[in-house]
């Protein structure tokens, strides 16, 4: 039985990653310094959060919110547009750049949870 947790425990850490939220174009929802747990997936949807590579720079990953899913790609926008690079400048994103879906946010305590869809768009 232990054995069996264990297994489970690693299969499903394989599948989650972190990232830090570094600027504002994802204010008011995401605050710099902000720590995310994110869940590998290729299944995303509009309206929810992700972090993709960054197309001008594949060592850069940033967290962006669906605008749309085609088959091009994913259009990503930020949530603060003055402060934001997003597909409004570098186009649609390949699928295989998707790093994966925001499932929570851990750090700052204060702030621990689900980072919600925003004001019921999109």
């Amino acid at each position: 039985m232990f054995v069996a947790l264990l297994a489970g425990g690693a299969c499903v850490a394989a599948r989650l990653r972190r990232v830090e939220v570094v600027g504002e174009s994802m204010r008011p929802t995401l605050e710099p310094g902000d720590r995310l747990l994110l869940s590998r997936t290729r299944r995303v949807r509009p309206g929810d959060l992700v972090a993709v590579l960054d197309p001008r720079s594949d060592r850069r990953t940033v967290v962006k919110r669906v605008a749309a899913v085609s088959a091009g790609g994913l259009t990503v926008l930020g949530d603060n547009p003055e402060a934001s690079t997003d597909s409004r400048i570098y186009g649609t994103v390949r699928a295989d750049a998707l790093r994966g879906r925001v499932l929570y946010r851990y750090f700052p305590a204060l702030r621990r949870g689900r980072p919600g869809r925003r004001n019921g768009r999109w």
